[in-house]
Parts: structure tokens; sequence; C-alpha cells
């Protein structure tokens, strides 16, 4: 079986579990070079793991020297389309990137673009799906466990573009591919906007889907509590109500179910939490790209034309919570890139936010 190349950009923690997943899969991928800005950050990386790889702090450089087949980065959402550009300078097969995947929606369109045009397979990290409580959830409903999807609601106390981006992505993901047609939202708070991972301190909306679906999304801290404030960044549940009861799940390993296939009983099990099974998530989610590098036809389930959907319905509950009306989709694009800068300007202070955890 043919093995593919990988050159990494970025190596701080979550670029180590990246680097990791390819060394997990390591009888289909071969790590050539890795690069930071902080180059000794790299080299230590690197030596920690034994790797004997070319070490960069320029990925233009990199990519250039070592024409892998596969580019992944780590690192800020502002410079994503960058970095995608570089790839597509340098013919990469493949890209493999954090979330969120920009930081407007022209920024987002023409990455998604630049991967079309140029026949790049793109995925984004949104990786839970590989949890075994989401699995869990999954497999109830592929054995139409629920009957007919009615509702699905999601929330987390992580904000829209620290967590939010991984909560729109899992409800199209139990949606069974369904295309949201309209949203409507609410925002507020400001203090978030500053935030590496700029964000309206909490955001709430309903999407409209094709088939008369409904999903109800709320990100940030006022979202509902599910557990201890210790657990803040595990804190958070999808729920699928059907037609014969309803299936839910979280980052943490749980999951429970009420409907046909309980007969009649509440099932709720806590299986292993987020900080043992990440390594694995990752092997798993890297696993599913070597699938479809050999054939076009498995599409990763993280692919990036996902990822753009979740990104403007996101939008456009920004957009609607702005405007006060009802948001239809799909956006298009060149005239709603102003929507951080918008809720800079126009979202009223509000009172200070309480310490994550506190």
């Amino acid at each position: 079986m043919k093995k593919y190349t990988v050159a990494q950009a970025g190596c701080g923690r979550r670029g180590e579990v990246h680097l990791d997943s390819w060394l997990g899969n390591s009888d289909r991928f071969t790590v050539k070079a890795v690069c930071d800005i902080d180059v000794e950050k790299a080299r230590r990386v690197a030596a920690a793991r034994s790797l004997e790889v070319a070490v960069y702090e320029d990925a233009d450089r990199m990519l250039a020297e070592v024409k892998p087949d596969v580019f992944c980065f780590s690192t800020l959402p502002h410079v994503r389309l960058s970095l995608v550009e570089l790839a597509v300078k340098h013919k990469v097969r493949a890209l493999v990137f954090e979330k969120p995947m920009a930081t407007s929606l022209s920024e987002a369109y023409r990455i998604t673009e630049l991967c079309r045009q140029h026949g790049i397979l793109a995925v984004v990290s949104h990786q839970q799906k590989y949890l075994t409580s989401f699995a869990q959830l999954k497999a109830v409903l592929d054995a139409g466990g629920v009957g007919d999807i009615r509702r699905i609601e999601a929330s987390c106390q992580g904000w829209l573009s620290a967590q939010g981006t991984h909560f729109v992505d899992y409800i199209l993901w139990a949606a069974g591919g369904r295309r949201a047609k309209w949203v409507v939202g609410h925002v507020h708070g400001r203090e978030l906007l500053s935030d590496d991972h700029p964000s309206p301190n909490y955001a709430l909306g309903q999407i409209g889907f094709e088939n008369g679906v409904r999903a109800l999304i709320q990100l940030g801290r006022l979202s509902p509590a599910h557990m201890p404030k210790e657990n803040f960044w595990a804190d958070n549940r999808l729920t699928v109500h059907g037609t014969h009861g309803y299936v839910w799940c979280d980052s943490d390993g749980r999951w429970g179910a009420f409907n046909r296939l309980t007969k009649g009983e509440l099932v709720q099990v806590q299986g292993e939490p987020w900080a043992i099974q990440e390594p694995r998530l990752q092997i798993l989610f890297v696993r599913d790209l070597v699938h479809w590098l050999d054939d076009p036809a498995r599409v990763h389930p993280c692919n990036i034309d996902v990822t753009y959907q979740g990104y403007e319905i996101l939008e456009g509950i920004c957009l609607s919570a702005l405007d006060h009306r009802r948001v239809d989709l799909p956006l298009g694009t060149g005239r709603h890139d102003d929507v951080l800068e918008r809720m800079r300007r126009e979202l009223p202070e509000c009172p200070p936010l309480p310490p994550v955890g506190g």
C-alpha cells in the first residue's frame, strides 16, 4: 500500500496531538518535516519523539523543499488562508487543519474554493465524532432507534469559534447530510470578541433544515450546564429527538437514550472521558484521510464542504441577531464580511465574565 508524506506546521499542544496521530498511522504516513515560528520548540517536539526530520521556521520553504503529499497545520485562526494558499502553490494533495476554518465568511469561502479548484482533499479537526459516546449516538440513529428525526439540540459552555464550530458540525452529522435552509439567532456580549478565537459571549440559534427538521444550538456561558465547573471544556451535549424517543451524548464520554431500542428503559452510560480518548480520536480521524486519499469516493466525514456549511450557519446566526431578521441560506459571498467588526461596534457592554471553571 502507498505511504503518504506529511509536513506539519505548528508544534503547540494541538500540534503535538496531530503529530502523534501521524505516528499512530505510521504504516500509511511518513512525517518528513515539522515547522514552527519558534524553531527550538519544533526541535524539542521532534526530539521527544526521536523523529529524524527536517525542522523549519518557515512553512513556505518547508513545502518547497519537502514537497509533501499532506500539509497539516495547527495555528491560530487568522493565518488559515495564507497557509492554504501555500498548499496550492506547492501542489499538496491533502490538507489537515484546526477549527475554526477562518475568521470571516469571505476567507472561509476562498479556502473552500481553492481546495475545490485545485483538487485538494481538505479536512478540519471536528474529531469528536470519533468519541465512543458520539459513535454510540450515531449507531442508534443509523439503526432507526429514534424513528424519524424531528429535533436536534446542541449546547456547549465553550464559545462560538472555540467549540461552536464543533457542535454545528455535529448537528449536520446527526441530520444525515441534510442542508440548512434558514437560521434565526441571538448574540450578546463582546468581551470574547478580543479572544484569539473571537466570538460573542453567548449565541443562540435555531436552524431550519430542508426536510423540516429543526435544530437549536446554544454556545457560550449562558448555555445549560450538565457538569461541575471544573469540567468546563467537556460540558456540552448533543441530543437527537425523533418519533420514537431520543439519544444524547457529550464530550466526556457519556451518553444516554430512551427510545425503542432501549425497550422502555432509560439508559445512561459513563464511558472513558475526553482526556483518555483524545489521542485515539486523532488517530481515527487521520485513518479516514487515508481512506479518502486511497479512494476519492470515501469522503472524509470532516471534509471542508461540511465545515463551510457549518461556518455559514454560525455566520447566519450572528447576522440574524444583528439585523433582527431570519437569514436564508446559502449566504453567498462578498457582502457579509463585517460580522465580527459589527459585533464589536454594535453589541452593548455586559458584566465581565467569571473565569473559566470558576
